[in-house]
């Protein structure tokens, strides 16, 4: 296991989240057929400059300081941080990662239209929904040198991909409905099994010379009711393919699902776009089978939101 996964981790982010909405014009397909995996093994992915080729001049500092801000946003951005999370919680290896939402994938298909807020967005307003969400802080505003910072390390990292085109290892994996249905207890199981020795058994993570070394999944420190890993296919795919750390597509599917759906079955910080009630609020923002908030789980009604002092 490389020490820098265990410097920023993630399995949550397994969950962090920040928000990991695809842009709709240009969703992947629900699932690779079998019989083109052998074509997709064949295919090229594409491959992040490596970090020693930042250039060594002006621009190659706003790189480096993009890096820096993606790995500690506690030290470089704390002015819009809310919680103990970084983006490399679910943007694996500094971003590289494919399969865990890596910053090449995302970078080329923006602008896009989202219909989590309905209009064009731009790259750096996708940002700026992370620190809204993800990091349940504040978004910075535009022009802001931690957005020119983080967009630029972006940049630099996609350079030489085709604009506007889903390369593969974008985003998340999109995985199959389940056999069953996402089971609180099975996912409880599966969580104590395969994740509390990282997450801790009340899921809140692990830190080290207060540093978070291993994130929150849920409650005052993890991501907040509107950030995209709360969405249950989101939490499901991330985990497949990455978790447990270092063991990713260990887990079958259906544990996949079941522990995304424990995972997710938890308090945490209310969603900021929250307004009159818990039931509006759900009705506006996540009124889907994939999410939770508002959803009556073992006797409690979740996206009562929780405190974070």
């Amino acid at each position: 296991m490389k020490p820098k996964f265990l410097i920023l981790m993630v399995s949550a982010s397994l969950l962090a989240a920040c928000d990991h909405s695809t842009p709709q014009a240009s969703a992947p397909a629900t699932q690779e057929p079998a019989h083109a995996a052998s074509s997709a093994k064949a295919e090229a992915r594409f491959e992040p400059p490596a970090e020693s080729t930042i250039p060594n001049d002006d621009f190659g500092k706003q790189i480096a300081l993009g890096r820096q801000i993606f790995m500690d946003p506690g030290t470089y951005a704390k002015a819009y941080v809310g919680n103990q999370l970084s983006c490399e919680n679910c943007h694996l290896d500094a971003g590289r990662l494919a399969h865990s939402a890596p910053l090449w994938g995302a970078y080329p298909m923006y602008p896009a239209y989202r219909s989590k807020n309905h209009h064009v967005n731009t790259f750096a307003e996708r940002l700026q929904g992370c620190f809204n969400y993800s990091m349940n802080g504040k978004a910075p505003p535009l022009g802001d040198p931690v957005l020119v910072a983080l967009e630029s390390y972006a940049y630099w990292m996609s350079k030489g991909e085709p604009i506007g085109t889903s390369l593969p290892g974008r985003g998340y994996p999109k995985l199959a409905k389940p056999a069953q249905a996402p089971d609180y207890a099975r996912g409880e199981t599966v969580y104590k099994r395969d994740c509390a020795l990282c997450h801790g058994d009340d899921g809140q993570g692990q830190q080290a010379a207060s540093r978070t070394v291993f994130p929150p999944l849920w409650g005052p420190q993890s991501f907040n009711w509107g950030a995209g890993m709360e969405q249950i296919t989101n939490a499901a795919g991330f985990i497949k393919a990455n978790m447990p750390l270092g063991r990713g597509n260990t887990l079958t599917d259906q544990d996949a699902w079941d522990v995304a759906y424990f995972m997710d079955a938890h308090e945490r910080p209310q969603d900021p776009r929250y307004k009159d009630s818990v039931a509006a609020t759900r009705e506006a923002y996540h009124d889907t089978p994939d999410s939770l908030y508002g959803v009556t789980v073992n006797g409690h009604v979740l996206g009562q939101g929780i405190s974070t002092h």
